[in-house]
Formats: structure tokens, C-alpha cells, sequence
């Protein structure tokens, strides 16, 4: 019985700190591609591929995942809400879209004042805080620190039912890992990368988390 595909990891990881598995296929015979899987950077290459074609590829395609990604920054931001009106009005579209419209903010703003933090959510009156060093994040990064907040409307902990909440945004496990990524070289005094893309969540606890 012939055996599967490989499936190998590699001591890499991308740009911004996600993980990145090396898949090689018999069936493969010239083709290499590339994609995200659960927030890990999959390079698929064909099985006959030497050490040195590997290594050639795999830097290959994560610099074009790369400027895929910083293309698709670069559109998310011409239209990414800038104000408080339309941050609270992206957070209802949000709303309802992954979270059924049940989750119903008071008032949704902008703060300067976060350090510790790049989002909070207060159940009580339904406020929610987004730091306004997010302004120049990728827009999925900020969508996901946008829905945590309003996933805490509905349940105040991080138990199994609030991460339930997050299962439908497509973004949520590639977001996690940007995340945990750019806090690990954060906390090493390593600076952002330079196209802007940082920020960090309630998992990382350094230097900045989510409430």
C-alpha cells in the first residue's frame, strides 16, 4: 500500500512568525504552491525535489504569500473605518454577519489610552474599546480583535462556548498565530515589520492583550 504525502515541518517560520509545514507529494511532479492552513504556511513541493531545491522554493513562495498579503493590506486599508461612527458601524456589519446580530454594542470607539491593550470589551454597558495603534493594521487582524470584543458581549470568559463564537470567522486561527507571532518578537525587542503589520492577543500576554 503506497504511502501517503509527507508532511514535514521545517524550522521556518514567515515574516511575521507563523509556522511553516514543507508537504511533498508523489503526485506533484513540477508544480510548487503555496497557502495558509489554520494560520500555518503550507509549501507543497513535488517528493523528488533535492535539500537544496527545497529550501530554494520554500523561501520562494513565502515571499510571494508575503507581498500577496501586504497587496491585500494595502486594498483592506483605503477602506478600513477611520472614525468611531464608522468603526461602530463596521462592528454591527460584523455583528451580524459571523455572530447572528446578537452581539449589540452600546458605543464602539477609538482610544489612545490602551497600553496594555488592543481591545476591551465591558459587558455590562456594552461598551467597546479598540486601541488606535490598530489603525494601521491589516484590516483581518483588526476585524478579529473587533470580534473578540463582541464575542465578549455574549460570554465575558475565554471557555469553550466564547472561542465557538469566533469558529465562523475564516480569519480567526491565521489571525491568532500573525498575532502570537508578532508578540514573540516583540517581547524580544525585535521591532514591528516594517509594512505595519503587528498587534497581539489576550493569548500572548506580552506585550499587549485582548480583554
Amino acid at each position: 500500500m503506497a504511502a501517503g504525502p509527507k508532511r514535514e515541518a521545517i524550522p521556518l517560520t514567515t515574516h511575521d512568525g507563523a509556522p511553516v509545514v514543507v508537504r511533498r507529494s508523489a503526485r506533484r511532479r513540477r508544480t510548487v504552491a503555496a497557502f495558509w492552513e489554520n494560520g500555518t504556511a503550507v509549501v507543497a513541493i513535488p517528493a523528488h525535489f533535492s535539500k537544496a531545491q527545497e529550501s530554494e522554493w520554500v523561501h520562494r513562495m513565502l515571499e510571494k504569500l508575503r507581498l500577496q498579503g501586504a497587496r491585500r493590506s494595502r486594498s483592506e486599508g483605503r477602506r478600513r473605518p477611520a472614525t468611531d461612527a464608522a468603526l461602530e458601524a463596521h462592528a454591527a456589519e460584523l455583528s451580524n454577519k459571523y455572530l447572528g446580530g446578537r452581539a449589540v454594542p452600546s458605543s464602539v470607539r477609538w482610544v489612545s489610552n490602551q497600553n496594555s491593550r488592543w481591545g476591551s470589551a465591558t459587558p455590562a454597558d456594552g461598551t467597546i474599546r479598540l486601541s488606535d495603534k490598530l489603525r494601521p493594521m491589516p484590516q483581518w487582524v483588526v476585524d478579529y480583535v473587533l470580534l473578540h470584543e463582541l464575542a465578549h458581549l455574549l460570554v465575558a470568559g475565554h471557555n469553550a462556548a466564547f472561542w465557538r463564537l469566533l469558529d465562523a470567522y475564516p480569519e480567526t486561527q491565521r489571525a491568532k498565530a500573525f498575532l502570537e507571532g508578532v508578540a514573540f518578537a516583540t517581547s524580544r525587542g525585535m521591532p514591528p515589520d516594517a509594512d505595519g503589520e503587528s498587534t497581539s492577543t489576550d493569548e500572548t500576554g506580552v506585550p499587549s492583550v485582548l480583554g
